[in-house]
């Protein structure tokens, strides 16, 4: 759906918007191979929403620059890995947001149904099942 000037209606679950460094964004459907599709992000910002209701099982790290996770629903806590400490920041109202640190390794595990908006910069994205201490 377009208003007068052209500008776009679309759902973070379909379509994820990528600011790119010209601050401008580019659209991109999300299909099986999005992440792949991404090639390596350099200097792009990736703004998604993704629902969980289970720990994430892996932990990742984004080592291009801080994350912006913004509590849409649920009740959950951010893991985040610091000097060898897992410290944990719980997210238990919508509005309520933790701001992940450059090359920090992190994780989520709910206490209920969460949803959240993501604000990540995606170049050099790790994922693993257990981070280094």
């Amino acid at each position: 759906m377009s208003d007068a000037r052209g500008a776009t209606v679309n759902h973070l679950d379909e379509v994820r918007a990528i600011l790119k460094p010209t601050l401008d964004f580019e659209l991109k459907a999300v299909t099986e191979t999005f992440y792949e599709e991404l090639g390596d992000f350099a200097g792009r910002t990736l703004v998604s929403q993704f629902s969980w209701d289970a720990p994430w099982g892996v932990w990742e790290m984004h080592p291009a620059g801080d994350e912006l996770v913004y509590l849409l629903e649920g009740d959950t806590d951010f893991i985040l890995r610091l000097d060898g400490d897992d410290r944990r920041h719980r997210l238990s109202e919508p509005g309520s947001y933790v701001i992940v640190p450059k090359g920090v390794w992190h994780t989520a595990e709910p206490h209920r149904p969460s949803r959240a908006l993501f604000v990540t910069p995606g170049q050099g994205t790790q994922n693993v099942e257990s981070p280094p201490v």
